[in-house]
Formats: C-alpha cells, structure tokens, sequence
C-alpha cells in the first residue's frame, strides 16, 4: 500500500493568478508559501491560511500543471512503482525530477480526479 503522509495543497482553477493572489493574501488573510515558475511559462502561486499546513495552489485556467490534490509521501519511487502495479491510472511513465524540486508525480483517482504525490523528507517536510 502507497503511504500517504498528509495532504499538503489543493489546486483552484483561476481566471487571473494575480487578481486572486491579490483576494487571498490582501482580503483574507492567506500568506504566500510559494511563487514559483517550475519551468518558462507555468507559474505556481500556492498561498495558506497563518497556522494551516494545507494550502491552496492558484493555476490559471490554461496551464500544463495539474489541477490536483497533491499529498505528502515519503519515497515518490516506492509509491509509483506500487501504484503502476495496481493499475492506478498515472499521468506519468516515470517521477518527475526537477532541479531544486521534490521528487513527484501525477495521477487520477477512479473517478478522474486529479492527485499528485509529492516527496517528503522524514521529518514530513517537502524537500524543495
């Protein structure tokens, strides 16, 4: 069985991500976790309530990242290899390694809804 060690954000589809950076962090309260262009062209915006260890990623509409839950495991390898055998629909042949990036990947539930597990280091922390 993959270990699932906590759920870490969930991904909002938004029409403008500054607009709703803007709602979030100025209206509510939220703080910036994380600003990021993983690669040219694809910015992840994840903002979290003061005291909350859940966070919401804001994807605009178009965007080549996954609208998904994403949670915590602790070996990304271990979790997909374990999940192509159970005949776990992933959205990835292999983890996706990025520089400077926590070992990943990307798969549905049976009802299509979109998940990504992310590694984490012992102490429950991602390693970026």
């Amino acid at each position: 069985m993959a270990v699932t060690t906590r759920v870490l954000s969930v991904s909002l589809p938004v029409a403008d991500q500054d607009r709703a950076l803007a709602f979030y962090r100025d209206v509510l309260g939220f703080e910036v976790r994380m600003d990021m262009e993983p690669w040219p062209g694809a910015r992840l915006v994840e903002v979290v309530p003061p005291g909350s260890t859940v966070g919401i990623v804001l994807l605009p509409l178009d965007t080549e990242l996954p609208m998904a839950v994403r949670m915590g495991t602790p070996d990304a390898a271990a979790a997909h290899a374990e999940l192509q055998t159970s005949g776990v629909t992933l959205h990835n042949d292999e983890v996706i390694e990025l520089p400077g990036v926590a070992p990943m990947f990307y798969f549905a539930d049976p009802d299509g809804n979109g998940l990504v597990y992310i590694q984490e280091d012992s102490a429950g922390q991602d390693q970026d």
